[in-house]
């Protein structure tokens, strides 16, 4: 399997070009993604025009950067100076920024290519990636099953082939859901780690953007490019973070792992089967592993739905068909605004703008809102008291495999406990990571999640790195949509070793 480190290095060197990474990248997005729907706009011109300045750079000498030529995709809710931004919704169809978030900044800093924008649930509203405007995005592993979501094109773009590193969203699980159920790792920072510049606002207090990988090593990569403190945003985290790639391989040696049994209860056997693995593996390599429960946990569900859609009414409240994107004339002020709103928001989101709308009524903020607050308090109480005694804590990511498309539309709280283990870290703000571990009996991914206090992606991510090392493994995805060799990456063979004759043979799907 290519790395993004890989092919950062390959460039850096002059093994292979940046132009011709990035159109063997393109080509495979023309031939997979009729099928997998990654992507809701692609960059072909852009990119190349990209890859070709990171070209130069290598031919005068100059570094371009840690991710020198990689391509790159971003989900659809981070704005891109003159590349439209819709966040998956009717209500910005066409919205073309004036202005980069500092995340693409920072990439672009950095040396990487951005090939496009992916799909995603409207808003960052759903756990499927069907509650786009656009149509769904299909799992690369079986076309039939959904990739998780609301980040759900950027995980299938990565799993794969058609990207080697994405960004995505985590409000309640955004990023480690999807990437679970296409086997890729996924990474939500610490809060405030990452800036929030430029990333449409779901729920200001709980979104965090954060990277896919196929290693954790990669994902290590873009976190290092990507953190840092931004003053354009207020919640951004004034110190430096700490280095993370230099300590990836120190293991977990006397590190102290809890394995919480809330964040199993009710996932189905293979599931359950590979957390236990992984808490094996990791008590193998040194740490002192033991199980533990955090009863605060079963609180999060109840409290993210309370505390998400009220603060996305509050959000949402923007799009009234003067400012952005779609307008749809009325009579009256009044009466334009409500058909603006009608047209251009899905059911899942109109959902739970009413949804929070009530609970931040009169007569009703202090019983419903009020007491979601207390119950996120008690959720950050309960994480405190627990990393007293722990250094790391283990669950699973997703409950089950990639569940079939249209499976869980129709029942809003089937869908809503897909991210029942994702969520608590969000409420507290603290960071985890999703690591594929092996397949299930359908074949389909299964993952575990690695969980650490504030700041402490260093050491969540050496556990991660340790639990990769040991996993069986999650093998590339196959099927008629896929090239016959199942490769995952688009690098030209030459730089990796592999042969001398350019780009990879992929005939047109």
């Amino acid at each position: 399997m290519t790395t993004a480190a890989d092919i950062a290095g390959s460039v850096r060197s002059g093994q292979c070009s940046a132009v011709d990474v990035a159109t063997a990248h393109l080509d495979r997005i023309d031939q997979l993604d009729r099928s997998l729907h990654c992507f809701l706009s692609v960059d072909r011109s852009g990119a190349l025009g990209e890859a070709e300045l990171v070209d130069r750079a290598v031919a005068a000498g100059r570094d371009p950067g840690p991710l020198a030529g990689v391509p790159v995709a971003l989900k659809d809710n981070l704005c891109t100076r003159g590349t439209p931004t819709t966040c998956a919704s009717r209500i910005l169809d066409g919205w073309v920024p004036p202005y980069d978030a500092t995340v693409v900044e920072l990439l672009r800093r950095a040396g990487a290519v951005v090939v496009g924008k992916t799909n995603m649930d409207e808003f960052a509203m759903g756990s499927s990636t069907e509650h786009s405007a656009f149509g769904p995005t299909c799992n690369p592993h079986d076309p039939s099953r959904v990739p998780g979501g609301s980040s759900g094109g950027s995980a299938a773009a990565v799993a794969s082939g058609m990207a080697a590193l994405a960004l995505g969203s985590d409000t309640g699980g955004s990023i480690r859901q999807p990437a679970a159920l296409c086997g890729v790792v996924g990474l939500k920072p610490t809060y405030g780690m990452v800036s929030r510049y430029g990333l449409v606002a779901f729920a200001s207090s709980l979104d965090q953007i954060g990277p896919f990988a196929t290693s954790v090593a990669d994902a290590a990569l873009m976190l290092e490019v990507i953190a840092g403190h931004d003053p354009r945003d207020s919640t951004s985290i004034p110190s430096s973070p700490a280095a993370v790639l230099a300590r990836l391989s120190d293991g977990v040696q006397g590190v102290r792992v809890g394995v919480v049994d809330e964040l199993v209860e009710g996932a189905s056997a293979e599931v359950v089967s590979a957390v236990s693995s992984a808490a094996e593996a990791l008590a193998k390599a040194g740490a002192s592993v033991e199980s533990t429960r955090i009863p605060a946990c079963r609180l999060g569900l109840s409290a993210y739905y309370l505390l998400a859609p009220a603060e996305a009414s509050s959000n949402l409240a923007r799009y009234d068909g003067v400012r952005y994107g779609l307008r749809v004339d009325g009579p009256d002020v009044e009466a334009m605004n409500v058909a603006t709103r009608t047209a251009g928001f899905g059911d899942e989101v109109k959902r739970r703008i009413m949804l929070g709308t009530f609970a931040l009524s009169s007569g009703y903020y202090d019983a419903y809102y009020g007491q979601a607050q207390k119950a996120r308090t008690v959720v950050l109480d309960a994480f405190a008291a627990a990393y007293e005694r722990f250094d790391l804590l283990l669950g699973a990511t997703a409950p089950t495999t990639a569940f079939p498309l249209g499976d869980r539309t129709a029942d809003p709280m089937s869908m809503y406990l897909s991210d029942v283990f994702t969520i608590p870290s969000n409420l507290a703000g603290h960071p985890a990571v999703s690591v594929p571990w092996t397949t299930g009996g359908d074949g389909l991914p299964v993952a575990v999640q690695l969980l650490g206090p504030a700041l402490a992606e260093p050491l969540v991510l050496r556990a991660a790195s340790v639990v990769e090392a040991s996993a069986p493994g999650v093998p590339p995805p196959c099927g008629d949509f896929l090239p016959s060799d199942g490769t995952r990456s688009a690098l030209p063979r030459q730089a990796v070793g592999s042969g001398s004759d350019g780009l990879p043979r992929e005939g047109p799907a």
